[in-house]
């Protein structure tokens, strides 16, 4: 198994922006009036879902701060999937599409959820970082001694 580097190599990343890119561009052919609700609606809760998803990987040396962002992320992949229903009932898209995506971002929510339950691998080759040398750098060294590294 390849370990990720970036968030853009997760699998998760690629296919919610895929949705979200295609929202984007489904949403442009809805009625003009609905351009700060539904619209503004849609396409914020699915472009949410790879922000938070990137917040959720830069936090990752800290297991709850990953699985929040990601717990999030899954709202507003839920989120979503409540819009394009909206739009179904007011005839902005099909039933085709509204399958199709309802799908896409249920398979989303899916990941999202097994990267939640797998947080331990994702979290555990976050990269170290040693805040008593950092401090020792800015304040010397008797001022990181206060501290013994267990006490942190």
């Amino acid at each position: 198994m390849q370990v990720a580097r970036s968030v853009r190599e997760l699998r998760t990343y690629r296919k919610a922006m895929d949705g979200a890119t295609t929202i984007y561009q489904l949403t442009r052919d809805f009625p003009k009036e609905e351009t700060y609700s539904l619209t503004s609606q849609i396409c914020r809760s699915s472009q949410a879902v790879t922000a938070l998803l990137a917040e959720a990987w830069a936090r990752r040396r800290y297991r709850a701060a990953f699985i929040n962002k990601l717990d999030e992320a899954l709202g507003e992949a839920i989120e979503t999937q409540v819009w394009l229903e909206h739009a179904l009932n007011c005839n902005f898209i099909t039933r085709i599409t509204f399958t199709e995506l309802d799908n896409l971002w249920a398979h989303v929510g899916g990941m999202l959820s097994a990267m939640i339950n797998r947080a331990d691998d994702f979290c555990k080759n976050a990269p170290d970082h040693n805040y008593m040398a950092e401090e020792s750098q800015f304040y010397g060294d008797s001022t990181a001694r206060i501290l013994s590294a267990d006490q942190l």
